[in-house]
């Protein structure tokens, strides 16, 4: 395994927390919009109907995705940079 690599380990497991972070806070946010309610459902709710669930679960792991990706690439880009080896 190259040395990037493995330097990069503990770099990629903080971002990965910060990520999830940031990703749950977001949709947090967006579903107060977007279901108009602070709350969203759970799968197990059983005064929520299926089609809210889905829609919540559906935006919640778009977002987590987008947001993981994002600091994922940002991490990356900066390691590269300060480096000169992309961590991959």
């Amino acid at each position: 395994m190259k040395a990037s690599k493995v330097a990069y380990k503990p770099v990629g497991m903080l971002l990965g927390a910060v990520s999830g972070a940031v990703a749950g806070a977001v949709f947090k946010q967006v579903w107060t919009v977007v279901g108009h309610d602070a709350d969203a459902p759970d799968a197990t709710d059983q005064d929520r109907g299926w089609q809210e669930i889905l829609i919540a679960a559906a935006l919640q792991g778009a977002i987590f995705a987008v947001v993981k990706a994002a600091v994922d690439r940002s991490g990356a880009t900066a390691v590269h940079r300060l480096t000169g080896t992309w961590p991959g």
